[in-house]
């Protein structure tokens, strides 16, 4: 899902590869760690881009994997991209872009991951339907009533398996990698909504946040199935949700944000991932 609209540790110049199948030196000096993902991993609306990051891509060097990379010294190849389902994990998603899993060595020390939101269009029909719905029924649950149970069985039936196959390909191609699959921050609080910051209607907004939390309880049980480590970001991300004030928000709103991408993590929010990983790194 991309939606346009309008630290703890020091960071430095750490070399970086940013295209996975280029070859790796025979002699590594720093471990390598490679990161994969979504345009939540990609870090899409946050700025600066990676020097070679395809536009569509929208890979930032304020994404969690790159400042983790910088926080633990290590060499990152990012192929984190805007838009990627689990299918494009392994295969080209745009021309130029090669599937991400080829990025992976069997020299390859750590992987973050962040994927799943953007299978079976949920993370659009969450932002872009729900909000659609509500111009007609504000007040009301349009979209509970429209979607009902469709999206927690697509997550059963197909997201999470297409995770765990993912994290288990993963460990094929990796297999003395520490694996980091963090799940997705919250949206929006559990009660309540923000019109017309973020335009989900008033009684949509309990079911959005149950969605998104099956969302996250099925990266959390693919993680378990297949020996990766899962990392929590919502329970952190409690009050820090879009409808939260500017210095407090990790997720730009709909209206009034600061990224030219909305309803994505800031730069607050992708560092808030990165020191929920790199403290068990090293």
């Amino acid at each position: 899902m991309v939606i346009v609209a309008g630290a703890l540790w020091m960071i430095d110049a750490t070399p970086r590869e940013g295209r996975g199948p280029a070859p790796i030196a025979q002699s590594p000096t720093k471990p390598l760690l490679v990161h994969l993902g979504d345009s939540y991993a990609s870090g899409a609306g946050t700025s600066p881009l990676v020097d070679d990051s395809p536009l569509l891509c929208q890979r930032s060097q304020e994404n969690f994997g790159e400042v983790v990379g910088r926080a633990r010294g290590l060499r990152v190849v990012d192929v984190s991209c805007a838009g990627a389902t689990t299918d494009d994990l392994y295969t080209s998603q745009y021309d130029g872009v090669d599937p991400q899993l080829s990025a992976l060595r069997p020299e390859t020390a750590y992987v973050t991951l962040m994927i799943g939101g953007n299978d079976s269009a949920l993370f659009t029909t969450l932002v872009g339907e729900c909000t659609r719905l509500a111009q007609d029924d504000p007040t009301g649950s349009p979209c509970l009533q429209k979607l009902g149970n469709e999206p927690f069985a697509e997550i059963a039936d197909r997201t999470m398996p297409a995770v765990a196959k993912a994290l288990h390909d993963i460990r094929e191609r990796a297999p003395h990698a520490k694996v980091f699959v963090a799940g997705y921050p919250w949206l929006t609080p559990e009660k309540t909504t923000c019109r017309p910051a973020v335009g989900i209607a008033d009684g949509d907004a309990e079911y959005v946040h149950r969605v998104q939390a099956r969302l996250n309880t099925a990266i959390a049980a693919a993680a378990r199935l297949e020996g990766a480590t899962y990392v929590d970001t919502a329970a952190r991300s409690v009050g820090h949700e879009a409808c939260s004030p500017r210095g407090m928000r990790w997720i730009e709103p709909q209206i009034g944000a600061d990224t030219a991408i909305v309803m994505h993590p800031n730069v607050a929010g992708q560092r808030a991932i990165a020191e929920a990983i790199a403290p068990q790194i090293g």
